[in-house]
């Protein structure tokens, strides 16, 4: 278990660190293609030890999930596979070439309507899912450490993006929300730019089914979460 946690560790904080402080200096000796080259490598790295390490990990029960938590988990990984496939369908400025993207226009397009930062948010929820669903120590260090880098991660993206591009980031951050149907709360979108898109939901619950299938086999560990359990 200390491992896991070491590994966990390990795999967060070089994210922030390569992210944040040391981004600048490393690409200004590497190179833009140079320091993504690392940054993959790093977190590949991080990404197996952290797997194999909870693979490694005793089954650690902390609590026993109600029956009703894990039907609602059921649900919110359907909405966690749309989020994550309708990521890479719509153009996203909080990701890549956002000062391009924005000068088309500042109006959100599929999952954008419903968070500026979809697949961050598709990693939190499967993060939030799992550990109310298991209930086990190892669990709770793996999933949440990824949740809190994907979550944590998403809103300092935020502020940077805010700094770097000002009033065309402003107005795009008008019309999105960073929490999940937080424009359409607020009245600043409409309900309608809720739904994500014929293609987004048939992929992603596609996907939802294949992680349903490959989910002992990749991980080792049947959960809570599967129906099989």
């Amino acid at each position: 278990m200390a491992e896991l946690a070491i590994a966990v560790a390990s795999f967060v904080l070089t994210h922030f660190i390569l992210s944040h402080p040391l981004r600048a200096p490393l690409v200004g000796k590497l190179g833009e293609k140079g320091f993504l080259g690392l940054y993959s490598l790093v977190a590949f790295a991080t990404l197996i030890w952290a797997v194999l390490a909870y693979r490694a990990a005793p089954i650690e029960q902390l609590w026993v999930p109600p029956l009703w938590v894990v039907h609602v988990g059921w649900l919110l990984m359907l909405v966690a596979c749309i989020l994550f496939v309708g990521s890479f369908l719509a153009p996203n400025p909080a990701m890549v070439e956002a000062g391009k993207l924005l000068s088309k226009g500042t109006e959100p397009k599929g999952v954008m309507g419903i968070t500026r930062h979809p697949m961050m948010w598709a990693f939190g929820l499967w993060a939030i899912v799992h550990v109310a669903s298991t209930g086990r120590l190892e669990t709770l260090i793996l999933a949440g450490g990824m949740g809190l880098l994907a979550l944590v991660g998403a809103w300092l993206q935020d502020g940077k993006k805010a700094v770097q591009l000002g009033a065309a980031w402003a107005a795009y951050a008008a019309h999105t929300s960073y929490w999940p149907l937080g424009a359409q709360l607020s009245g600043r979108l409409g309900w309608a730019r809720a739904w994500p898109g014929v293609l987004p939901v048939v992929m992603g619950v596609a996907l939802y089914i294949i992680l349903v299938v490959s989910h002992p086999l990749v991980i080792g560990k049947s959960t809570g979460l599967m129906l099989w359990n």
